[in-house]
């Protein structure tokens, strides 16, 4: 039989089970002492004071630039290369993101980038569908695949140009950065940025199936963002519905319904408790593919870094397409054939149509992401992934560049 390689495979142990089965007969499965649980461990884990649990990194996102104020009319720079959640949350607020283009070597924010494009906002240079008078007043980065951005650089460019800063950590818990290594170590949400937002999707590095959390170190953000999280009223369920607290509450402002439910957290709890093991394991098998890719020519391995923690979310290859024979959507498809699950993270926001029409883009303007977009492939890479697979993996990865290297 064929070997067949998901691109991702969750690792659920039995204490998350237990603790799920638990919950269902507590009665109690909505928003309630396990989210707060899961949030205080979270925040501890990370080195916060604040987090606020939700059902996506997505309504995290939401809930920061609501609670910093982000109108109508206003911009900010946002990274092409990124997942639609980034920039959509800005277009949630009736603002316009900015995109900016990545750097080559790890795909993160490039911020000589950014300052381009608010030299070129101010002259007028932009694609004619944007405002010229865009106030610009916040910048969101993107940890690509678990491997920390410079955040020196993040709040230097933001406090040089006057802008909030709000971190899409999506792909990286846990991982940490620092500037030297004779330097202590900062985790992602060690006041890196005014506020965190990490995601718990069934793929991510630690999961709930559906969830996400909001950190910050500024106490009135966190009381806005968990306002906001239910329907902005001054009693959240949990409060309202225990013994100790009352029926009333009070409509503040018009929120959302972002809240987390206890049987998420439940999951939560035991995946936080394992997380730098799953890390490891990640780590393990990012190594084990550097050693067994390392000579192959025809492919870009990613970059290693002694001065970051990484979360190894991904493990994306680049294909250099001048020695083969196919291209990159052609060898997704050999891949497939040979049943190894993979990914493309991610065609960049300017190409795709809603970004192109409505405000513009040309794949001319982000030059860097436009390129680099059409060679990339992530490759299976998740805690309990098999000898055998990875070794199919890897085989497979070198015997299509083999069998059609020009």
């Amino acid at each position: 039989m064929k070997t067949q390689v998901p691109f991702f495979r969750a690792d659920l142990s039995g204490q998350e089970v237990e603790e799920v089965v638990a919950t269902l007969r507590s009665g109690w499965l909505t928003s309630g002492p396990k989210v707060r649980r899961f949030e205080q461990e979270f925040a501890a884990a990370v080195g916060a004071p604040y987090a606020v649990a939700v059902n996506s990194c997505t309504a995290a996102l939401h809930l920061a630039v609501e609670a910093l104020g982000l109108k109508p009319g206003q911009a900010v720079l946002v990274p092409t290369m990124t997942f639609a959640a980034t920039a959509e949350v800005v277009r949630y607020m009736g603002a316009i993101p900015i995109l900016v283009d990545c750097e080559p070597l790890n795909i993160n924010m490039d911020f000589d980038d950014a300052a381009r494009k608010l030299v070129q906002l101010k002259s007028g240079q932009l694609p004619s569908a944007l405002p010229n008078d865009l106030q610009v007043a916040g910048i969101m980065p993107v940890h690509v695949g678990g491997m920390m951005m410079n955040i020196d650089a993040v709040q230097s460019f933001s406090n040089a140009h006057r802008l909030w800063a709000i971190e899409d950590a999506a792909h990286a818990f846990p991982a940490a950065w620092r500037r030297v290594p004779e330097e202590p170590w900062q985790r992602c949400g060690e006041e890196t940025t005014t506020v965190s937002c990490f995601s718990f999707y069934a793929n991510k590095t630690i999961t709930t199936g559906e969830g996400g959390m909001a950190v910050t170190h500024d106490a009135d953000l966190a009381e806005r963002m968990r306002l906001m999280s239910l329907h902005g009223l001054s009693r959240d369920a949990w409060e309202r519905y225990s013994g100790g607290g009352s029926w009333d509450y009070r409509i503040i402002a018009p929120g959302y319904k972002y809240n987390l439910t206890d049987i998420a957290a439940g999951i939560g709890i035991h995946q936080l408790a394992r997380a730098e093991e799953m890390r490891l394991e990640r780590e393990d098998i990012a190594h084990r593919y550097l050693v067994a890719l390392g000579d192959v020519e025809e492919v870009e391995l990613p970059a290693e870094d002694v001065n970051r923690i990484h979360a190894w979310h991904l493990f994306p290859i680049r294909l250099r397409l001048e020695r083969l024979l196919i291209n990159r959507n052609e060898f997704i498809e050999k891949l497939k054939e040979a049943g190894v699950g993979c990914s493309v993270h991610w065609r960049p926001l300017h190409l795709h149509p809603y970004y192109q029409e409505t405000f513009g883009w040309r794949p001319e303007d982000l030059p860097v992401a436009t390129a680099l977009w059409e060679r990339l492939i992530s490759l299976p890479l998740f805690p309990g992934m098999r000898d055998d697979e990875l070794e199919h993996v890897t085989r497979t990865v070198r015997s299509l560049c083999a069998q059609y290297a020009k």
